[in-house]
């Protein structure tokens, strides 16, 4: 209740008197704003107009101009951890978040789970009357909550969000995407030719919830969090808006950090004595090789066209998403809203080095554990940002979006962690287009949001004791002169074994490269920037202040205890193959298998996330669909994964075929053999992993069976990895989102005239024969 009952309760209802209030929910304070988080991922401060960039972001430009740009704003360097503190305002191990949900491990500090005493900030806001929405990427919810069947108590509606519509996990495709409403999957609403794109959809559902509110409830306010999937790969725009970007880049990497590092001085992001850090500033052996950058110079002519072209699209990709922000905030302005709605545009990390030194068309090869091939890449440079696609651009552009400063995300050095953030709010801000330089972080969005609209953190919820706030609230930074002194002290930095501290104007840093797979953390060397004169961490200043260092490393290690940051992990799971079986056999979360081996699946049921699905990768594997067949029987049995990586077995035109896409890499294979029958019938193939190729795929035969009669077989290669980072799960009886076969590309061909009654994935080193005798005893009893 709101509060006691005050009416009076008799006998007789007639000599009773109601009292309403006591059942109706809080209401704000009158005046309340609205609140309107966009984050971004991936996005380094050197790559938007408002800060010197070659971007265009009209809709943020306009904000910029009447709110305010902050120069210092940072991150966790990783989206996951990062995303987690703008839901509670802890620390992101705190949080149970040291890393993206796909790579949890079962430690405190790193099992993806939210614990209670960090209570989620949308459920005070829904407490004290705000509408509460979410919209666009959900990278918070625990590997283990992904499928239909788990607990709903760590997805959005339980967080306090009054609805969702988005994606499940750290990306999606952009023509094709995994969406979610509220506590279910769902399919998507219509087709790239039809005109969809995921970031317009996104705006379309912000702009009905809003709209659906206000109509019936016109003096509530509302929280919305809008995540769209840009800037992270896969990068995906309509054709005009990556042809505006035609010739933008062509100067290269290393000229756009040159000519953007004097915009941002001018627009004062960063001081005017700032320096340029090294392209790869790094000694060789402390990062991965794969973080690498090319120096420009030694590119070929294609390479440098077909490197331009990949920034071309990842601006437009952004540039696009901001226009479709716009149509949110044009709405806002016609009705009346946007002098009362607090708004918070910003970036969840740097710019992203995920796609190697050569970029790639297929970026889901990289969780794959697969090489990208120059040839491969120039033969689609052509259809890059289309749905044929699934790019990501080289780390010279992580660099250069990251200008001045050291790496890129999963760095915490200024590249993976100094980050975009403006913030608009006219009702509450006298200032019009100044820059704010006080040193602040992700952690703080939370207490900022509670302050201004007048809440505060309880001491219990729900019965709970809850851990206080990390954040400090930037609201004294609103109307303060750019040179104020920040109100934050401390911030510890840590993202797979690369460690950092800034204290009161002085950062210390390991020269530990993510994911590196060096270990040996005890022989760190320890590097130390002066922050306040030195923004770009140009300067090491660690031999003439040894003091200062052994005081920040003393400070990172009650930090480090105090948020659960311990134990150190920066397996290199796409390079070392002992990391990797480490990492997949023995930490990384799988359904655990039945003692059988055998997983059982039904037709009209929701695809199953791969991480909970049959594990297929780098094993031999069998699969058999209990059937029954007519004539016309056609569609889909199973399917799993997309273009893009995937398998998947059905029935078109009189013949049954199964798909192996390697990563979208030719060859494709297709196995297949006539089929006329009619009745029950078990249809299934056999892969016998018999050696590993040159990067650890499976090879060996793939054999088609129908009943206890092989009709097919040929050699192929098995991905080691996974198909995709998330989404493009396993689906019995269609193919969701993008199909994996181009035998029915643009549809999901579910299987019809007929009926599939179960489909068995057998995992164990039972022979195929004895699997399809197991069907024939269970068709027997059903």
């Amino acid at each position: 209740m709101a509060r006691d009952f005050q009416g009076k309760i008799e006998l007789d209802v007639r000599d009773s008197e109601a009292d309403w209030e006591a059942f109706l929910p809080a209401k704000a304070p009158q005046g309340a704003p609205n609140v309107l988080v966009v984050l971004y991922d991936d996005t380094g401060q050197a790559a938007w107009s408002p800060y010197g960039g070659r971007i265009n972001m009209p809709t943020m430009d306009r904000l910029a101009r009447n709110g305010l740009t902050y120069a210092q704003w940072h991150t966790t360097a990783l989206c996951s951890p990062t995303r987690s503190t703008f839901l509670t305002g802890r620390n992101h191990h705190s949080n149970g978040f040291a890393t993206i949900s796909e790579s949890s491990t079962g430690f405190p500090g790193y099992n993806s789970h939210i614990p209670a005493h960090n209570v989620p900030m949308a459920h005070l806001l829904r407490d004290a009357g705000w509408s509460t929405f979410w919209v666009g990427k959900n990278h918070n919810v625990p590997i283990d909550d992904w499928t239909a069947g788990s607990s709903k108590k760590n997805w959005p509606l339980a967080q306090g969000y009054d609805r969702f519509y988005g994606f499940i996990g750290g990306e999606t495709n952009n023509w094709y995407p995994s969406l979610a409403e509220d506590n279910h999957y769902i399919d998507q609403p219509y087709s790239p030719e039809e005109g969809y794109h995921l970031s317009k959809d996104l705006a379309d559902q912000a702009l009905k919830m809003i709209r659906d509110s206000k109509q019936t409830e016109p003096d509530k306010p509302w929280y919305l969090w809008f995540c769209p999937g840009a800037n992270h790969a896969p990068h995906h725009a309509p054709q005009e808006y990556i042809d505006k970007y035609k010739g933008a880049f062509d100067d290269g990497y290393e000229a756009y950090r040159e000519w953007v590092l004097a915009r941002m001085i001018e627009k004062g992001i960063v001081p005017a004595d700032t320096e340029l850090t090294p392209l790869n500033p790094m000694a060789e052996g402390t990062y991965s090789a794969a973080d690498h950058v090319r120096p420009w110079a030694e590119l070929n002519e294609e390479e440098k066209a077909m490197f331009c072209r990949m920034a071309e699209v990842y601006a437009g990709f952004s540039e696009y998403t901001d226009a479709q922000v716009g149509r949110i905030i044009d709405y806002l302005e016609e009705s009346g809203q946007l002098d009362n709605t607090i708004i918070f545009y910003c970036a969840d990390n740097g710019a992203s080095g995920e796609g190697s030194p050569n970029g790639s068309v297929n970026e889901g090869k990289i969780f794959g554990g697969y090489p990208d091939s120059l040839e491969e890449n120039l033969r689609l440079v052509d259809k890059l940002g289309s749905p044929d696609t699934y790019n990501h651009y080289p780390t010279g552009w992580a660099a250069a979006f990251s200008t001045p400063y050291r790496m890129f995300k999963r760095y915490v050095y200024q590249g993976g962690v100094c980050d975009p953030l403006v913030i608009h709010w006219p009702a509450g801000i006298s200032a019009r287009g100044e820059v704010r330089s006080q040193y602040h972080h992700s952690t703080d969005i939370v207490a900022t949001i509670l302050d201004v609209c007048g809440l505060s953190l309880p001491e219990t919820y729900n019965g709970v004791p809850q851990r206080p706030l990390d954040g400090v609230s930037m609201r004294y930074s609103f109307d303060a002169a750019s040179d104020g002194p920040t109100q934050k002290e401390t911030q510890y930095y840590e993202m797979f074994g690369n460690r950092g501290i800034w204290h009161r104007g002085w950062k210390a840093v390991t020269e530990h490269g993510p994911v590196s797979g060096k270990g040996d953390y005890e022989n760190d060397r320890w590097q130390l920037f002066h922050t306040d004169v030195d923004r770009a961490e140009a300067h090491d200043l660690a031999a003439e202040h040894p003091e200062k260092v052994a005081e920040l490393t003393r400070l990172w290690m009650e930090e480090a205890k105090r948020n659960d940051v311990l134990p150190l992990n920066d397996l290199a799971i796409l390079t070392n193959p002992e990391d990797f079986d480490l990492f997949i056999n023995h930490m990384e979360f799988h359904q655990p298998a039945p003692p059988s081996g055998q997983y059982t699946y039904y037709p009209g049921t929701t695809e199953i996330p791969e991480r909970s699905s049959a594990n297929v990768h780098g094993v031999s594997y069998k699969v058999a669909a209990d059937v029954d067949l007519t004539p016309a029987s056609q569609g889909v049995i199973f399917a799993q994964g997309s273009r893009f990586g995937g398998h998947s077995l059905y029935i078109k035109d009189g013949r049954l075929t199964y798909c192996y896409n390697f990563l979208g890499v030719p060859p494709l294979y297709l196995i297949s053999a006539p089929i006329a029958l009619t009745g029950r019938h078990v249809l299934g193939v056999e892969f016998t992993k018999q050696s590993m190729g040159e990067h650890r795929e499976g090879l060996g035969p793939l054999a088609l069976y129908i009943d206890d009669q092989k009709v097919a077989e040929e050699q192929i290669r098995t991905v080691l990895g996974h198909f995709s980072l998330s989404g493009e799960g396993l689906c019995i009886g269609y193919d969701s989102a993008d199909a994996v076969s181009p035998e029915y590309q643009g549809q999901r061909f579910e299987f019809r005239d007929g009926e599939i009654k179960k489909v068995v994935f057998d995992v164990a080193d039972d022979a195929y024969l004895d699997l399809e005798a197991h069907l024939a005893a269970a068709m027997a009893r059903d």
